[in-house]
C-alpha cells in the first residue's frame, strides 16, 4: 500500500520539534490565525473547558524557561501556555443563579474533559503552525512545577497548566524522529495483550524481539539536543523510566485538588 498524500497530511507526516528559532517576530495575522486555528479544535460537550495564555512579558518567559529548565523557552518568539478552564463556567453558573453546591465543575471527569480540550486545540494550533512554515516544541516541563505556574500566571480556582507550546520561525533542521512499526500501536478491534507471556510454538515474540529493528532506527538518531550523547535505543529509555513514580503525581496530585478539583460529583 502507497501512503496519501495533500498538504495537511505532509505536514502531519513531516511534523517535528524545533528548539531554536531566529530573531524574526510573528506577524498579528500568524498570531490570529493561529489562536483562531486553535478555537476551531473540537470541545468535549461543547463545554469549551480550556484556554491559553500568550506569554509576553519576558520575565514571565524567563520564570517559565527555568521552571521547566529549558532556557529555549524564553527564546520563543510566541508562547502560549494551555490550561483546562472550568473557572469561565463556574461564573456563567454563578451568575444565572445555580447553587454552588449543585455544581460539578470539580468533577474528575470535567478535569479529564478539559485536558483533553486543551491538547486538542495545541495540537491544532501547532499543526497550523507547521503549516505555515513555523517550527513549534510542545512544553511537557511546565509540570515540573504546577504551583510555582499557577502562581506566575495568576490562575484562578478551577483552571490547571496542561502544555506548553512555543513557536516561531525555524533555525535549525533535525532529522525526523523514528517512530515504531504501525502493528505496534494500531490495533484491530481488541487489544492483543492475550498472548503476552505465552511460550511454545506460534507464541509472539517479547517486546524486545519485535521492537528491534525500530530499537536499532532509534539508536540511530542524531538528538541535536545531544550531539555529544549516544540516543538510548526505546526500550532502553522505557525501562529507564518505568520507575520514576514522583513526577505525576507530584504535577497532579495535590496541585489539582488545591486548584478546586476534588472528584465530588462522580
Amino acid at each position: 500500500m502507497t501512503l496519501l498524500h495533500n498538504d495537511t497530511i505532509d505536514t502531519l507526516l513531516n511534523r517535528r520539534t524545533i528548539r531554536s528559532w531566529t530573531d524574526e517576530a510573528l506577524s498579528e495575522d500568524e498570531l490570529e490565525t493561529l489562536e483562531t486555528v486553535a478555537q476551531r479544535a473540537a470541545t468535549s460537550q461543547y463545554l469549551n473547558g480550556w484556554s491559553a495564555l500568550r506569554i509576553t512579558d519576558p520575565a514571565v518567559a524567563a520564570e517559565l524557561a527555568r521552571i521547566g529548565n529549558q532556557p529555549y523557552i524564553a527564546q520563543a518568539p510566541a508562547l502560549y501556555i494551555f490550561i483546562i478552564d472550568a473557572y469561565r463556567n463556574l461564573r456563567i453558573a454563578r451568575e444565572a443563579g445555580v447553587p454552588e453546591a449543585d455544581m460539578t465543575f470539580d468533577a474528575d471527569y470535567i478535569f479529564t474533559q478539559s485536558q483533553n480540550d486543551a491538547v486538542l486545540a495545541l495540537h491544532a494550533m501547532e499543526t497550523a503552525a507547521e503549516s505555515l512554515g513555523l517550527g513549534t516544541v510542545i512544553l511537557g516541563s511546565i509540570l515540573n512545577d504546577v504551583p510555582a505556574v499557577i502562581s506566575l500566571l495568576g490562575l484562578p480556582e478551577k483552571t490547571f497548566p496542561v502544555l506548553g507550546l512555543a513557536v516561531g520561525h525555524p533555525a535549525q533542521t533535525p532529522a525526523l524522529k523514528p517512530r515504531m512499526p504501525r502493528e505496534l500501536q494500531i490495533f484491530e478491534n481488541t487489544y492483543p495483550a492475550a498472548s503476552e507471556g505465552a511460550s511454545g510454538e506460534g507464541a509472539a515474540p517479547s517486546m524486545h524481539e519485535a521492537l528491534a529493528g525500530f530499537d536499532a532506527e532509534v539508536a540511530q538518531y542524531y538528538d541535536l539536543r545531544f550531539p555529544d550523547q549516544p540516543v538510548k535505543a526505546f526500550t532502553e529509555q522505557i525501562a529507564a523510566t518505568s520507575t520514576d513514580t514522583g513526577r505525576l503525581a507530584k504535577a497532579f496530585g495535590e496541585p489539582a485538588r488545591a486548584q478546586g478539583f476534588t472528584g465530588r460529583g462522580l
